[in-house]
């Protein structure tokens, strides 16, 4: 394993404070890049955003560095494209194609402004390829006490004429399945805060998430019944989707045990720490896969996984038949994150 590289500091000659709040916004206006569906885009007091199908999806994340990011372990480029996904991901959960982002930013005068063009640089890129870019937003200077570089991020998508999905479609009978990685930005985490950056891969997961979301519409085209992404842990989202839905869902273990390939760097790394990869897959967050319940004679899209099916009962989430809670306590872990 390797060490991390020490973050970009404050020494760089242009900062936040030397610039000024519209010097900043000039240079990161620069690289927000082109949204198609954009009739007025950054510069004036709002923006204009075509929703042909005349229901616009809409969600909002808080990234707080500390938090949600290091800037010593991750480059600028890495937070603008794990902020642009941790949105992205939530509107093709459902079932929409992202439009444009708005991003609120609050730092302290002394960020060098090198590192802000490089997260705008970095959800420019994320958003590229959905024709989606950052359109507005707002820069206010951090509370004077605080070092800390917060990113509020609001997204806006379009359905396509499809009905959204929600989390509280699930039914008795549906098969759950899951797109996407489970377990791997937390196999990342906990390598860099012992202080390596390999392997790669898995450190990679954690500073630029990768959610399938071309799975989230294909999803609802193939009549899903209930998604979500997985965002705080595979069982803790689960549980958001049962509760939602009035259901239980039933995952089974070895199914998800197979998300941890052998050879492949949630293995390797438990080995090294003495763990088991399975309480990544189970409870370990911002891999942002898609969560979803779809009828029983449905056919899955590419990319989902069965991985259990949603019987009645009170609201929960059993793994082989055991309470989530009791499964994550055997791992030696909490269910999924808790903010507070």
């Amino acid at each position: 394993m390797t060490r991390p590289r020490p973050g970009t500091g404050p020494g760089d000659a242009d900062t936040v404070g030397s610039v000024g709040e519209f010097g900043v916004i000039d240079r990161v206006v620069a690289l927000a890049g082109t949204a198609t569906a954009a009739e007025v885009g950054p510069g004036d007091d709002a923006a204009v955003v075509r929703a042909p199908d005349a229901r616009v999806v809409a969600s909002t994340d808080v990234l707080v560095e500390g938090r949600h990011f290091r800037r010593d372990w991750s480059a600028p480029e890495d937070v603008g494209h794990k902020a642009a996904a941790a949105n992205l991901a939530d509107v093709a959960a459902m079932g929409a194609v992202p439009t444009a982002l708005l991003v609120g930013l609050a730092c302290p005068a002394d960020t060098p402004t090198s590192w802000l063009e490089g997260v705008a640089a970095g959800m420019a890129a994320e958003c590229a390829p959905h024709g989606a870019a950052v359109v507005g937003g707002d820069t206010v200077a951090s509370a004077p006490d605080s070092s800390a570089v917060v990113l509020s991020v609001t997204v806006l998508g379009d359905l396509q004429g499809r009905a959204p999905v929600t989390r509280g479609g699930a039914r008795p009978g549906d098969v759950v399945a899951v797109a996407g990685r489970l377990g791997w930005a937390a196999c990342g985490w906990a390598v860099l805060r012992r202080g390596f950056t390999s392997p790669h891969a898995a450190v990679a997961a954690h500073r630029r998430p990768t959610p399938p979301y071309a799975a989230g519409p294909a999803a609802a085209d193939a009549g899903a019944t209930a998604m979500c992404d997985v965002s705080d842990g595979l069982l803790a989202d689960a549980g958001h989707l049962a509760t939602a839905s009035g259901v239980v869902l039933h995952l089974d273990r070895g199914t998800l045990a197979s998300f941890v390939a052998p050879e492949g760097p949630l293995a390797q790394v438990a080995a090294a720490l003495g763990g088991d990869p399975l309480a990544w897959v189970l409870t370990g967050g911002e891999d942002h896969a898609l969560l979803a319940t779809f009828p029983a004679a449905a056919d899955l899209p590419a990319g989902f996984v069965r991985i259990g099916v949603v019987e009645p009962g009170r609201p929960g989430v059993l793994v082989d038949g055991v309470a989530a809670a009791d499964v994550a306590e055997g791992l030696g872990e909490r269910s999924g994150h808790v903010h507070f």
